[in-house]
């Protein structure tokens, strides 16, 4: 990283670092309310992530609200969660594996909601076979 000297103080400034923005999915199928809080709606698939905010630093308790379609492609209360991120931002979610329908391809839609943040609409979609996954989900401050 470069670094600017100031004349005479002897201190260094050192530019922040910053994350891209994630980009918004748009809604997805969310109902009414938040899913229930919890980490587990089945087994098959495991999906980890951080959220950040826009100058890299973690979102503790950020709500990750997760919804996916169930073997029949129909999103249920059943098949969504709440995640809350630790203070070091990550989150985990285990659930069955995201089925493909209507010639979609298999995926997990994401709802974030962290303090003064811009609300994230993301979708995540699994290589295929896959049993687990990672997302990284960054943040914007709200527009004033």
């Amino acid at each position: 990283m470069a670094a600017a000297l100031f004349a005479g103080s002897g201190a260094v400034a050192v530019p922040a670092e910053r994350c891209a923005p994630t980009l918004n999915d748009g809604a997805g199928p969310f109902g009414r309310g938040a899913p229930p809080v919890r980490t587990k709606i089945g087994a098959g698939h495991v999906l980890t992530g951080v959220v950040l905010s826009t100058d890299c630093r973690p979102l503790g308790r950020a709500r990750v609200q997760l919804w996916q379609a169930n073997r029949k492609g129909v999103y249920t209360r059943a098949a969504s969660a709440t995640a809350i991120a630790g203070r070091d931002g990550r989150f985990r979610f285990e659930g069955p594996r995201p089925v493909p329908y209507d010639g979609r391809p298999a995926h997990i839609h994401l709802r974030v909601i962290a303090g003064e943040y811009e609300i994230l609409y993301a979708r995540y979609v699994p290589a295929p076979r896959a049993q687990r996954g990672t997302v990284r989900l960054v943040l914007e401050p709200e527009a004033l």
